[in-house]
This record gives structure tokens, C-alpha cells and sequence, in this order.
């Protein structure tokens, strides 16, 4: 046979474009059924990219508080004697932690037992509301990085006169809206002016519950013994460890074992790897929905197959090659995949965008989330359809053309 011949008879190949055209004809004329079988895969994939946006999201706000708060402060406050007994600091605790060179700045707290907190003297003393109250030094806000959501901080002056700060857990209990003159609070039967109200305090939530008072006026007033119950320092950031240390030492050389040393950045952090526990959790749910979803994709090849037999066998004997007909259910297989790809993850970004808003976080989504979503959605594709691309493949045209 001559070389012309055999190039008449050589099939035609397909450009990029036909392939596409042919393979979208299944989803063109069973519009329906593509949709129901592109959602499984949009759940998969807009649940994976929701989650990791949260996450990611949720990460760079708790990311942004702790570059604000900072990562420096350790407190150091009263642990228990061998006895069972709480523990008690010397007066000079606070003094004694300031001498230490790379620390930048240290304030105390005394918690005054017994000294109740009540909206006015007709409210019962056993309805404490949880809430306590402690004398407080002036640099408290500085060194915790806590602000004032109304009203102002003590200072030297106020320290000295029955005026209170509360936290902002405390005033919420109390029903105080804002600081004011009018405002006041009977803390162990005396009547204190709130002359200001915090917000929330994240590196310190046990201030969010508490009275805050001057130093002076509860020894005075409230029969405060002067002894620091917890300690706030502020270290070099380089020198954090080398003072967390000796931390413990420096404020009870006596007896070290008797306080406890922290540093609150560890909680929001631990909260932070919690989250990312749940979030793999979340994902590996998110990936059981996508191999649903490709199971669904499959099923739905197959039943494409057996319901276009006729078609394949006419494809067949005008000249297509198994090659081909391969090609087609493979690619019908994919843009049915990668449409169902494409819907999820504009999904799984509309809702972290929603979250996020309502959270007043920044919005954060991956652009690695969104790319793997989209490689998983081509191998599902792939891996789904193949077999039935096969299967069609495999059909003669007489047996396809004589099937009912």
C-alpha cells in the first residue's frame, strides 16, 4: 500500500478544543444530573477551604494580639505551701523582681480576701457574683497591656481616695455601663466611685472579674496587708526565658517552690494549636464529603456509559478510536470534577469572607488551600472517571450499535 494511502487512513486527531467540546456534550444534555454530581464535590472542596480559611483567619488575628500584647510578659503569683495552705510573697517581692536587669518593667496586684463586690449594701453577702477585689499599682495597664474602655485608671491621687476600676467582666455582672461620678459599687460595706471600666484583658482574664483599687486606700480602708498576690513583668524579649527562671527565686528567695510562674502568651498560643487539632479534624471530615463526591462522580460515568452505548458504536464505526472515545469520557469526567472544584472553593471563600466579617478578623484564605482543592478535584476527576472511559473504550461498534 502506498505512503498516501496509509496517511488517508491514519485517524484524524482531535485539537484541544474539540476535546473539550466533546467532552462537555454529556454535561451540555444532562444538565441536572452534572449539577447533583458536581455538588458532592463543591461540599469536599468548599468545606476544606472554608476550614483552613477560619483557621488561617482565626491564626492571623490571634497573631496580630500577640505582636500587640506582646510575648514578654510573665507573671509570677502565690502557689500553695507544702502544707495545702495558699502561699504568700514578701512585701518586697516587687522591688526585689524590678532588680533584675533585663526586666523592663514590673507591677503587682494583692487580692484583699473578703472584700465583696455588690451594686448596693441591700444585695445579699453570699450573691458575690464571682467577683474579687484587689489593690492594684498604678503601672498595672502598662505592664499588661490592658486598656480603658470608659472612664480613667487610678493614679497617684485616686489611689489614695474610695475610687474603683472594674474589670470588664465585673461591671458587665454589676450592670455598669460606664465609669461616672453618680457610678458606685460598696466593696466590704464602703461605697467606692467607679471611675472606670476596662476592656476585656487578653493576656490577663482574671483582671476581667476583679475591683481594682489603690494600693494606699486598701491597707487603709479594706485592712489589705500589703503582700502581692501576683506579679506582671515585662521582660526583654531576648532574655524571656533567662528571667522566667529565676523569676520564682528573685520574689520568694525563702521559699521559690511556693510561686508559680507563667507566661499568658502560652494560653492564647495553646488555644491557637487546639484550633489547628480541630481543623485537621474538620479537614479530614471535609475529605470524606470529596470522596463521596468522587464516588458520586463515578457512578455518574457509569451510568453514562451504559446509557450512551449507541452513541460510542456510532462514534466507532464513523472512524473514532478507542483512543478517543477514552479521551472523551476522561475529559467529561474532569470538567465535571473541576466544575464542581471551581464552585467549592468560591463557596468555602464565601463563607470564611462571612465568618471572618462577623468575627472582625481579617480574611485569610491560602492561596495553597484553594490550588490543592483544585489538584484534588482534577485527581478525583481523573481517578473517577477512568474506568468508565475504559469501559466505553472497550465497546466494539457492533455491540455498542446493537445495544437496546
Amino acid at each position: 500500500m502506498s505512503g498516501p494511502t496509509r496517511d488517508r487512513l491514519r485517524p484524524a486527531r482531535l485539537a484541544v478544543p474539540d476535546v473539550l467540546r466533546t467532552g462537555a456534550v454529556g454535561l451540555r444534555t444532562r444538565p441536572v444530573r452534572a449539577l447533583l454530581s458536581a455538588l458532592g464535590i463543591a461540599i469536599g472542596i468548599s468545606a476544606m477551604v472554608a476550614v483552613v480559611g477560619i483557621s488561617s483567619s482565626s491564626r492571623a488575628d490571634l497573631d496580630a494580639q500577640l505582636e500587640t500584647l506582646g510575648t514578654n510578659l510573665l507573671t509570677a503569683e502565690n502557689g500553695s505551701t507544702m502544707f495545702g495552705d495558699e502561699a504568700s510573697m514578701p512585701l518586697a517581692a516587687e522591688a526585689m523582681v524590678d532588680r533584675i536587669a533585663p526586666v523592663d518593667e514590673v507591677t503587682a496586684v494583692g487580692r484583699i480576701p473578703d472584700a465583696g463586690v455588690y451594686r448596693t449594701s441591700k444585695i445579699p453577702v453570699a450573691e458575690t457574683n464571682g467577683l474579687v477585689t484587689y489593690a492594684a499599682r498604678a503601672g498595672l495597664l502598662d505592664a499588661t497591656g490592658t486598656e480603658v474602655a470608659s472612664g480613667t485608671w487610678l493614679n497617684d491621687a485616686t489611689a489614695h481616695y474610695p475610687a474603683v476600676v472594674l474589670g470588664s467582666l465585673a461591671a458587665e455582672r454589676l450592670g455598669i455601663g460606664s465609669a461616672g461620678p453618680d457610678t458606685q459599687v460598696v466593696i466590704d460595706g464602703r461605697r467606692f466611685t467607679v471611675i472606670g471600666v476596662l476592656e476585656p484583658a487578653e493576656l490577663t482574664p482574671e483582671l476581667d472579674s476583679a475591683a481594682l483599687v489603690g494600693w494606699p486606700v486598701a491597707r487603709d480602708e479594706l485592712g489589705f496587708d500589703g503582700h502581692p498576690t501576683t506579679l506582671y513583668a515585662r521582660a526583654d524579649e531576648d532574655h524571656v526565658e533567662a528571667v522566667q527562671s529565676v523569676l520564682a527565686a528573685t520574689a520568694n528567695p525563702e521559699a521559690p517552690n511556693e510561686v508559680d510562674v507563667a507566661q499568658p502568651s502560652d494560653a492564647l498560643e495553646a488555644q491557637q494549636a487546639a484550633d489547628q487539632a480541630l481543623t485537621s479534624l474538620l479537614l479530614g471530615v471535609g475529605a470524606v464529603a470529596l470522596l463521596v463526591g468522587g464516588i458520586g462522580v463515578a457512578n455518574t460515568m457509569v451510568i453514562s456509559v451504559l446509557e450512551r452505548r449507541a452513541e460510542i458504536g456510532l462514534r466507532r464505526s464513523l472512524g473514532a478510536t478507542r483512543g478517543q472515545v477514552r479521551t472523551q469520557f476522561l475529559t467529561e469526567s474532569l470538567l465535571l470534577s473541576l466544575l464542581g472544584g471551581v464552585a467549592g472553593a468560591a463557596i468555602g471563600a464565601t463563607v470564611t469572607l462571612g465568618y471572618a466579617t462577623t468575627q472582625s478578623w481579617e480574611t485569610v484564605v491560602p492561596a495553597w488551600t484553594v490550588l490543592a482543592g483544585l489538584g484534588a478535584t482534577v485527581a478525583i476527576g481523573g481517578l473517577a472517571g477512568l474506568y468508565p472511559a475504559i469501559r466505553a473504550s472497550r465497546l466494539s461498534p457492533t455491540e455498542a450499535l446493537a445495544a437496546p
